[in-house]
């Protein structure tokens, strides 16, 4: 491949004398906008062709599509039976549906694979509150800044495109709805508590700042209103940026209750809310199963069918009731629990997630019927295709995998992130669940003419 191409040329470049390659990570350290980021990289650039990249994000974009629009294709637009399917249900559901029969936006975050051949997406991740937005596409600037590296990249036609700068133009879009004629205010929101230690959005408020938006940070439980508007420390704020979760809130009535403020001030068209809660429905990964199960083929066109087997690994759900109502998924399950991998339903960055090729034969079938109880998905392992990397001090080869975050918005294909982690390491690349996984910087090359 091209890609690897590339990532061979970059070696040899570090390997050679005088090269500053193995350096390049001190740059992103020290960064003006991502220096508050406490976390590791990869010491060198991940590379993906261009041409792939923009295909891929084209299906991916139909692919979001086509979820989104899964109560109407598969439960006639009775979102009853489109939540309890997905196993929303309670509480949890009466706050994510608390804005009524909203339409989810096209926005969020695909965990992909790349096998070697093709890419595949492992989990959708719909909504405002997921991480990468912070610092994917200042890494790729960043670097660009040593001449060493701008050399390179133009030799081999390596470009990117930038999150932030896509993410400031739909905020800026947003707040024009309810401040017109003049740049918007945003507040990004997370729930009670969830700001101590949280490094992530203080990044991403650097970078907003740097692109010219007048941007803060705070908990729902610092909200007010004032004079008819919503406030945050006492400032007006035309645009929340949702970082805070369902999950968050419930159990929690003093937090539902300042919640209530922005979903009113939203209704009434005295702030907009980037994005609603409903959004989280779709993240629930019965989602991707109800797309790829054989009951709902009829329900899409031919096209949609070649699309959804072509981008989604085989994906199946397990309940309470698999057991007993659907023996023959149970047999194919048990015949290949070598190459499937389960990952309990509404569960985000790798928790609980067991891979059938760790576990022994006999424990394998009570396994699945254990985390049925709670509803999960079984889905077919896609090997990621190895990434030859070096060793900083040493200059030693090591293998690595990556999991790519393909970040896409109402404006289309918005820019990529990698997650990296050494082969063999874990099933589970993610940095809140694995301490040794790395932020890896990511190009498309043969670039043509996309502004860095």
């Amino acid at each position: 491949m091209a890609a690897d191409r590339v990532a061979a040329a970059f070696n040899a470049r570090a390997l050679s004398r005088g090269s500053r390659f193995l350096d390049l990570t001190e740059r992103l350290e020290k960064h003006p906008t991502l220096e508050r980021w406490p976390g590791d990289y990869l010491p060198r650039p991940l590379f993906l062709g261009r041409r792939e990249v923009r295909s891929f994000a084209a299906d991916l974009q139909r692919l979001a599509g086509l979820l989104m629009a899964l109560p109407e294709r598969l439960f006639d637009g009775d979102m009853d039976r489109f939540c309890a399917a997905v196993h929303v249900t309670g509480e949890r559901a009466a706050l994510m549906r608390r804005l009524g029969a909203t339409t989810a936006p096209l926005c969020g975050r695909a965990d992909v694979y790349h096998d070697g051949t093709s890419m595949k997406v492992l989990e959708f991740g719909t909504g405002s509150e997921l991480g990468g937005w912070d610092r994917a596409g200042e890494m790729c600037r960043c670097l660009l800044g040593d001449r060493e590296f701008a050399a390179f990249a133009d030799e081999h036609g390596l470009g990117y495109t930038h999150h932030g700068r896509y993410l400031a133009g739909l905020l800026r879009q947003l707040g024009a709805t309810v401040a017109p004629g003049r740049d918007p205010v945003v507040a990004l929101l997370e729930g009670p508590g969830a700001l101590a230690g949280c490094h992530s959005w203080r990044v991403l408020q650097d970078q907003m700042r740097w692109l010219g938006l007048d941007f803060h940070i705070g908990e729902v439980t610092e909200l007010s209103e004032r004079r008819g508007r919503l406030c945050l420390r006492g400032r007006p704020i035309d645009v929340v940026y949702r970082g805070f979760e369902a999950d968050q809130l419930a159990g929690d009535p003093d937090a539902v209750r300042y919640a209530e403020l922005v979903f009113r001030a939203h209704e009434e068209g005295r702030a907009v809310l980037w994005t609603p809660l409903e959004s989280n429905i779709f993240c629930e990964k019965t989602c991707m199963a109800l797309m790829s199960e054989p009951a709902a083929r009829e329900r899409f066109t031919t096209r949609e069918r070649e699309l959804i087997d072509r981008v989604l690994p085989w994906t199946r759900v397990l309940d309470a009731g698999t057991f007993d109502r659907d023996p023959d998924l149970v047999d194919e399950c048990r015949r290949r629990h070598r190459s499937l991998i389960v990952k309990p339903n509404g569960r985000y960055g790798g928790y609980g997630v067991v891979p059938g090729w760790k576990v022994a034969e006999r424990d394998w079938l009570p396994l699945l019927r254990a985390k049925a109880v709670d509803g999960c998905v079984v889905q077919e392992r896609v090997v990621p295709r190895p990434e030859t990397v070096l060793d900083p001090v040493t200059g030693a080869e090591r293998i690595w995998n990556a999991v790519y975050g393909f970040f896409y918005t109402p404006l289309g294909h918005a820019g990529l992130e990698a997650r990296t982690l050494p082969a063999g390491e874990s099933a589970v690349i993610g940095i809140s669940g694995n301490a040794g996984t790395r932020s890896a910087v990511v190009y498309h090359h043969d670039h043509e003419g996309e502004a860095a």
